[in-house]
């Protein structure tokens, strides 16, 4: 394992965050990496841009009339701000499907301010605010799509879950039979590749010309679009995810225990990370560090994920009593 961030309290190291980091080629070629390539990781979320393709790829958005934000929503892990909570209920109006149909449990905002406003409005959970909604949906429209019924959807034997995996499979190079299946937190089937592997499944989102079928690729190439145009469908106002995906050149999308993913257009590169410990908070810091050392030429870019970055380590007084500060140096591939 390499240590990817060390967290010091004084002048004394406390704390480290140990991680992997993989870099691929349009050509499926590992450019860049520290630790072990190899090692199995689930996607985690940061699958939900490939598996709402399909919704795409078979014309759904237009039998049921669907926006561009309630499309986005589907490729996203939203917060649970009221913005998201509208739209995903229009998606269920849409679709004829009720909230009860998903799956999981009901959930509070992952966003604090309205989770503490339903708290102190003593209002209850509802499975529509949880943040895989959207992802649960579009799997709801690809089952009844290809079988009539859209209540076995999260099964792994479901054809709505085969179709998926076949989509998985594409992305990341590696074949259907090597992919470990898992059960996510939200109750629906999650993928474990190599991690090499979610580097590639980002190269190919960056430049999803590569893909052998043509619409797919087409559907890849408009799902860039709606995300950039509607990038707080992906997360939210003030997180990561959307601000990261400002970037008109960058595809990004994290996943639970410290997973993230993220293609760069321009320079036909894929990005995998994943933090050993499940972290989330160190992720600017980490992608910060990764741009830098490609030399990534946006500013403005690096700028917002230093703004984002944890750096500074205060105590109950908001004293700074210490800091945080990446480590690693990339083994660049000539």
């Amino acid at each position: 394992m390499a240590v990817l961030v060390e967290e010091y309290r004084g002048e004394v190291l406390e704390n480290v965050h140990n991680g992997r980091i993989c870099i691929t080629d349009s050509e499926g070629n590992i450019v860049g990496s520290v630790g072990d390539a190899e090692q199995m990781t689930y996607f985690r979320s940061s699958s939900k841009p490939i598996q709402m393709l399909p919704v795409l790829v078979r014309g759904l958005d237009r039998k049921y009339n669907l926006s561009d934000r309630e499309i986005t929503i589907l490729a996203g892990s939203h917060a649970g701000q009221p913005w998201h909570l509208e739209v995903i209920l229009s998606l269920l109006g849409k679709t004829g499907y009720q909230e009860s149909d998903l799956i999981m449990l009901p959930a509070y905002p992952d966003d604090g301010k309205y989770r503490d406003q339903m708290l102190i409005q003593q209002l209850p959970p509802r499975k529509a605010l949880h943040n895989c909604s959207g992802k649960h949906i579009a799997a709801m429209m690809l089952a009844e799509d290809l079988c009539g019924d859209h209540r076995d959807y999260w099964r792994p034997e479901s054809a709505a879950q085969k179709e998926i995996l076949h989509y998985i499979s594409a992305f990341s190079g590696c074949p259907e039979e090597k992919i470990k299946l898992g059960v996510d937190g939200c109750g629906i089937v999650v993928f474990a590749v190599a991690q090499k592997c979610i580097a590639q499944a980002y190269t190919r989102l960056a430049c999803p010309e590569t893909l052998n079928d043509p619409n797919i690729s087409a559907a890849a190439k408009r799902m860039q679009k709606l995300i950039h145009e509607n990038n707080k469908m992906m997360r939210g106002e003030g997180y990561l995810c959307s601000i990261f995906n400002e970037d008109p050149n960058i595809i990004a999308k994290g996943g639970a225990q410290g997973v993230y993913g993220f293609g760069l257009k321009k320079e036909r590169l894929g990005v995998s990370i994943k933090i050993e410990d499940g972290t989330e908070q160190i992720w600017p810091n980490v992608i910060a560090e990764i741009l830098r050392q490609l030399h990534y030429d946006n500013q403005d870019t690096l700028q917002k994920l230093d703004q984002l970055s944890y750096r500074e380590i205060r105590n109950c007084t908001n004293a700074v009593v210490g800091h945080a500060k990446t480590v690693f140096h990339l083994e660049m591939q000539s």
